[in-house]
């Protein structure tokens, strides 16, 4: 092993983004596609808004054995839960993102050319989908999500809900250049009462 190279954790094959590729046989142009249901990792979103650990990620995918090592290509779908970025009610949402993904044989050139975190790498004949998934996930997630496309917010004085109030609604604010004069009279009145 390169000095350089740091030891890779074993993977568990009983994880369930951990795929196994031993059927395609290192062969290049063997291939095969797989669906399945796998429960979402933790932390699979970004502040205001992700998908819930344990929900279901539906994943449609290919593998094919290329020279290099599989590549992993197709589509992850999952449901979404935050909160709106203007109004901070509760947002739901479908997302379904492309993954592609090619994992690196040891020992192969690709595997010797690439700096250890420019490439995904396989571990005997399992890979670990995770990665890819988190990144497809999170660079797709939306930087502020809206419970709807018009959504007003809140308003500034009293932190309601926009949408929620009337047309009409407004808050007094005093001009703060007659503040002064505005407190000799709250002093006369207290003093009168």
């Amino acid at each position: 092993m390169p000095e350089n190279r740091k030891p890779q954790h074993r993977l568990d094959p009983r994880k369930p983004l951990v795929l196994d590729t031993r059927e395609l046989g290192r062969r290049p142009g063997s291939m095969r596609t797989v669906r399945f249901p796998a429960p979402a990792p933790d932390d699979l979103g970004v502040e205001l808004i992700g998908v819930p650990a344990g929900s279901d990620v539906d994943l449609d995918l290919r593998l094919e054995s290329v020279m290099e090592g599989v590549l992993v290509s197709g589509t992850a779908a999952v449901a979404l839960t935050g909160e709106c970025g203007r109004c901070l009610e509760p947002v739901t949402d479908m997302l379904t993102v492309p993954i592609q993904e090619l994992f690196a044989y040891p020992e192969s050139t690709t595997d010797e050319t690439a700096d250890d975190e420019e490439t995904a790498r396989m571990e005997g004949d399992l890979l670990d989908l995770e990665p890819a998934l988190r990144d497809a996930v999170v660079l797709a997630l939306p930087l502020t999500p809206l419970c709807n496309e018009d959504c007003a917010g809140l308003c500034a004085q009293c932190g309601e809900r926009l949408d929620d109030l009337p047309e009409d609604h407004a808050h007094e604010v005093p001009d703060a250049r007659w503040s002064a004069l505005q407190d000799l009279i709250d002093t006369k009145t207290h003093e009168e009462n």
